[in-house]
Order: C-alpha cells, then structure tokens, then sequence
C-alpha cells in the first residue's frame, strides 16, 4: 500500500468519526417531534431551556423558556435543576443536542429536544 493511500484512508477515517460524533444522537436524550414536545412540557413540571443566543431569544422564544445559551451552559449549570425534565430547544436542534452532551456530562439525566428546533414548534411564540 502506498503512502498515499494510507493518508486517504486516514482522512476518510477522521472525516467519518468528525460527522458521526457531530450527528450521532446523544444517548439518554428524547428526541421529541414539534407536538410530541408540547404535549410533555404542558403535561411535566419539567423546565423548558432555549440555548440559543440572546439575540435569537429576544427574537422570539417558546413561552415560559428559561435562556441558557449553549456558550455559556457550563458556567451556570447551577441554574439548572438535575432532579426536574429539562427540555431543550435552540433554532435547528444541534446546540440543543450538543448542550444534551454537556448536561448528560455533569450528571443530567432526564432531557428531550426538540426535533427541528423552534421551527419544528406547533404554538405561539413570545417576544
């Protein structure tokens, strides 16, 4: 095998793991559709956390949200309970899959999304 081929293989390799660790589902984490995730926030004392950036909140946000940007989650983990449901939501639903890892990290163990993020969201939104 030619060094060439070596590094291709390589590069596919990396390339491979980078998408599946970026799109691979987070373990533990519901991935509830747009009418599936209000039915169980109306139904849970569960806390709805949007983790997308202030800006995009102020935009316009769920009612009832609570803003922990995905930026900032590490440094105020403490604003979250571990022993409620949290249910995440960001704009496409990949911070919110990611702020899952991190939450999942340091001991949170009941999360669901929202597939789709906020556009996949069938009510109202605040401003």
């Amino acid at each position: 095998m030619s060094m060439s081929t070596i590094v291709n293989v390589l590069l596919v390799v990396l390339v491979v793991w980078f998408l599946y660790s970026r799109f691979a589902p987070a373990k533990g984490l519901r991935n509830l559709s747009g009418e599936r995730f209000k039915t169980e926030l109306d139904e849970s004392k569960g806390l709805l956390v949007d983790v997308r950036e202030p800006h995009e909140f102020q935009a316009g946000h769920i009612p009832g949200a609570r803003n922990v940007p995905l930026s900032q989650l590490n440094g105020r983990l403490s604003d979250l309970p571990k022993d409620k449901e949290l249910f995440l939501y960001c704009r496409s639903g990949m911070r919110s899959k990611s702020a899952a890892r991190v939450l999942q990290k340091n001991g949170y163990g009941k999360l669901a999304h929202l597939q789709g993020g906020i556009g996949a969201w069938p009510g109202k939104l605040a401003k």
